[in-house]
């Protein structure tokens, strides 16, 4: 036997294994993770495949190939007003989670501070423990999960190197207001704390609100690692390709990282993103189309004893069921899943402590059908 010490020894299975393996085993009706059941759109496949048939099956550059960098730059400066440089301040990753990784790993060092906000999604806070940093959670206020920032700006010592956010956030569905932003740009302005900005979501924003970039923050740009998808915005999410923005300065560190543990991402897929770029309504009408699926899932549920208050932003939406049970988060989506063939996340795996608010998260990316058949479910309960 080798005798070794885990660098992880508090962490188990995810919340996400444990409720899909339990899924499969009963059959259920899956709406606890986060990612489609329907296909992309053929366009976007058949690019892959020609792609691939011309021969663009050796790898990319390391950055990514250089004409979907500059589309995405284009994107941004014309979402957001931010201009990046396609050559320098942009780099093509494998998944939002592999950046997020590697910008951990490039800037936290033993004994840094990193500032998690809770309920948080489960890859931030391993990420920084195996790099020996400090995780400093900040719980979000229930059921609003708005920030108190008098209560953010206390967190902040000298040792903090890294605040970690998500808009649209995962789980609870909130988005950050402009207010939020600017909060939170004057509280870091004049230190030396990186900004890392999970932005998977960035375009499922519903109700007519915008998306609060980083990059529209001048200071916040300035200091930000803003990580995006393009599984999420496509329904691809296991094509696991993504792309990270950052000023020069910190994206040199970034891809520093990056070529030694990817170093480059599947050229074909980039070839076909870059051609499916060129029509902005393939991402700027996402909004209206997860709307539907959110206001669809919804409107099933008035009649239900559930509580909620509808997402603002990506595709999951939280369900209060403290009038049916008093039952664990964690109880009832089991029982749930095993006696009644539908398959959520309790939200207290990702709350400080743990803390039980009653509440599932359910994602309502999926057929109508899919939706359906979860809500006849739900109304009986």
């Amino acid at each position: 036997m080798l005798n070794f010490k885990s660098k992880l020894p508090h962490i188990q299975t995810t919340i996400f294994t444990t409720v899909g393996n339990l899924a499969r085993k009963y059959n259920a009706t899956d709406l606890s993770q986060g990612f489609p059941n329907f296909e992309a759109d053929p366009k976007l496949l058949k690019f892959v495949t020609q792609a691939m048939k011309q021969g663009h099956n050796q790898y990319a550059p390391m950055q990514g190939l250089l004409k979907l960098r500059e589309r995405l730059c284009d994107k941004i400066k014309k979402l957001h007003g931010q201009s990046y440089d396609p050559i320098s301040e942009i780099t093509i990753v494998a998944g939002a989670t592999q950046a997020i990784f590697t910008a951990i790993t490039t800037f936290v060092r033993k004994g840094d501070e990193v500032i998690v906000l809770k309920p948080a999604y489960d890859c931030y806070e391993p990420a920084i423990t195996l790099v020996g940093g400090v995780i400093v959670p900040l719980q979000l206020s229930f059921p609003d999960y708005k920030i108190d920032w008098g209560k953010f700006k206390s967190k902040i010592t000298p040792k903090t190197r890294m605040v970690i956010i998500n808009t649209p956030h995962n789980p609870s569905g909130r988005i950050f207001t402009k207010e939020d932003m600017v909060q939170l740009e004057e509280i870091l302005k004049n230190t030396n704390i990186i900004l890392l900005s999970d932005e998977v979501y960035e375009h499922i924003v519903f109700d007519e609100k915008d998306h609060q970039s980083a990059s529209r923050f001048s200071d916040l740009a300035d200091r930000s690692i803003i990580c995006s998808s393009f599984g999420k915005t496509f329904h691809v999410t296991g094509w696991k390709i993504g792309y990270c923005v950052a000023p020069k300065t910190l994206m040199q560190e970034f891809q520093k990282v990056h070529q030694f543990n990817v170093f480059c991402v599947p050229r074909p897929v980039q070839h076909a993103l870059a051609q499916y770029l060129e029509d902005e309504s393939r991402y700027s009408q996402l909004n209206t189309f997860y709307q539907r699926k959110r206001d669809f899932f919804l409107d099933g549920l008035r009649t239900s004893r559930f509580t909620f208050t509808p997402a603002q932003g990506s595709f999951f939406q939280l369900l209060n069921y403290n009038t049916i049970t008093d039952e664990s988060d964690e109880e009832l989506a089991k029982r749930l899943i095993i006696d009644h063939k539908l398959a959520s996340i309790p939200i207290s795996s990702f709350n400080e402590n743990n803390r039980d608010d009653k509440v599932l998260r359910f994602c309502f990316a999926k057929k109508t059908e899919t939706l359906q058949k979860a809500i006849d479910i739900l109304l009986k309960l």
